[in-house]
């Protein structure tokens, strides 16, 4: 059986009426200080968000001076719609901490999913996703939105991207919970690519643990 640390929480710890807990033994608890960790982590998922946000709106500054390529040779375009399929691989807090490509391939969760994209600008966009991990729990295990700042390197068809957003989880335990990442984007035309991407996931009740995706995008 393999432990999810994921599923870790405080609620675990149970108290009998003929437990004796003393003062000391509760603040010595290693459990008892993941609120100040996810403190941590929620303030460093704001500074991000805000420099994403920040970042953001250069963007579409800078998107509304530049001259636009003709839609037609434009792999990246402004008010484009696309869909994703991908799979997923989810990695806890102790892997994480200990990375190495061993301990992903005990460790690592397999899943898939889709997402929707849409970008008002060539570089601004928004975008909603869903993909499980299982299918003897919830039917989606993770649901979430993002605003997405993409950078296409010219007509090269790349295009570094970083998001940040949040959303909801289900499966093991259900919570809100924030994330960022970045990744990048191979575009082969304008209506095809493939992209990779990787971000830090933040649960407000349970420890933090990271996603990757690799998938193909079919964009309209």
């Amino acid at each position: 059986m393999v432990f999810d640390d994921r599923s870790l929480h405080l609620t675990d710890i149970r108290v009998t009426p003929h437990s004796v807990i003393s003062t000391n033994a509760v603040a010595s608890l290693p459990m008892l200080k993941l609120p100040t960790k996810n403190k941590t982590m929620k303030n460093k998922l704001f500074v991000g968000g805000s420099i994403l946000m920040l970042a953001a709106m250069s963007a579409v500054s800078a998107d509304s001076t530049n001259s636009t390529p003709s839609p037609s040779t434009d792999l990246y375009r402004s008010s484009e719609l696309s869909l994703d399929g991908f799979g997923t691989v989810s990695v806890g807090k102790y892997t994480i901490d200990h990375f190495s490509g061993n301990r992903i391939r005990q460790h690592g969760q397999l899943g898939a999913g889709l997402g929707l994209n849409y970008f008002f600008t060539r570089n601004l966009g928004i975008s909603a996703e869903a993909y499980s991990e299982n299918t003897t729990g919830s039917f989606v295990d993770n649901a979430s939105g993002n605003l997405t700042l993409r950078l296409p390197l010219g007509q090269s068809g790349l295009a570094p991207y970083i998001f940040g957003g949040g959303g909801r989880q289900f499966d093991r335990l259900e919570t809100w919970f924030g994330q960022a990442g970045g990744g990048a984007e191979y575009r082969f035309n304008p209506h095809l690519g493939v992209f990779v991407d990787a971000r830090m996931v933040l649960p407000d009740e349970a420890k933090y643990y990271g996603v990757a995706r690799l998938g193909l995008r079919f964009a309209f």
